[in-house]
């Protein structure tokens, strides 16, 4: 906190703090009958530098707040999409870029909910408000809710999201692809890795081959429109069902069954 507050009065101060301090430095710097006839500088410069100090811990508090929620979400919430069901203008700019009120509906496993936020529509959020959604960290309980905006950018193609699987020796693309870079998103966070330019799972195998599944499940799926769908590779599907019975999503008899069935078209 008191970081925070040191980079919040420094961000006052470049910000016309410095009134206040220079006025009670010129006060007390001249003579003492010559401080009769400015008495009032002494007065406003304290004033002022009061009321500077007031606002820089007012900053630090809302950014600690701020902070706070975050962090609270990111390790308790559940990552999900947002949809855009309306913008309009609140009629208030901050530092020359438009407030305005976007409708939320916001749905996850068990929960569904319509709601209202305030953001800045600046230039780099505008492809998220064109693809009409975006990913937020939401409490169930309380319908708290937060907007990520770097992962909504990821999710709705605004950055490459490319996966190097060495065992392949390709790199598949998933850029713009929101069902499964949502999967990989939410093993991220289950796992606390934070969203980061470039990561590196290998040290930690499950979750390296949770993603790896959903990559490859990705990349096999066949584009819209296409004339047949192409039937994934043996070693793909084997994989996948190791996977969902890793995580419990098949019982120990199905997976038998669905790995005998595998094999037996190879």
């Amino acid at each position: 906190m008191f970081g925070r507050y040191l980079r919040s009065q420094l961000i006052v101060l470049l910000c016309g703090g410095l009134v206040g301090p220079i006025f009670v430095i010129v006060y007390f710097a001249l003579e003492p009958a010559e401080r009769a006839e400015i008495q009032w500088m002494l007065y406003v410069g304290l004033a002022l530098t009061v009321s500077n100090v007031l606002v820089a811990l007012l900053i630090a508090r809302h950014g600690a707040k701020a902070a706070a929620k975050t962090a609270a979400l990111e390790r308790n919430g559940v990552l999900t999409l947002a949809h855009i069901t309306g913008m309009s203008e609140t009629g208030t700019r901050i530092n020359g870029q438009p407030l305005v009120k976007l409708g939320l509906r916001v749905e996850g496993p068990g929960f569904a909910f319509d709601t209202q936020d305030r953001v800045l529509a600046n230039m780099t959020r505008a492809g998220n408000f064109n693809a009409r959604r975006v990913v937020v960290l939401v409490d169930p309980a309380t319908q708290e809710h937060q907007i990520d905006w770097e992962r909504s950018a990821l999710v709705n193609g605004l950055m490459p999201a490319k996966f190097n699987l060495a065992e392949d020796g390709r790199t598949y693309d998933l850029s713009g692809q929101a069902g499964p870079l949502m999967e990989i998103l939410q093993l991220l966070k289950a796992n606390g890795i934070p969203l980061t330019g470039m990561m590196d799972v290998r040290s930690r195998p499950e979750l390296r081959q949770q993603i790896r599944v959903v990559v490859r499940r990705a990349a096999d799926r066949p584009a819209a429109g296409a004339a047949s769908p192409v039937e994934r590779p043996a070693a793909h599907r084997l994989e996948e069902l190791e996977a969902l019975r890793a995580t419990g999503a098949i019982t120990d008899d199905e997976y038998a069954v669905k790995r005998r069935q595998i094999i037996s078209e190879i």
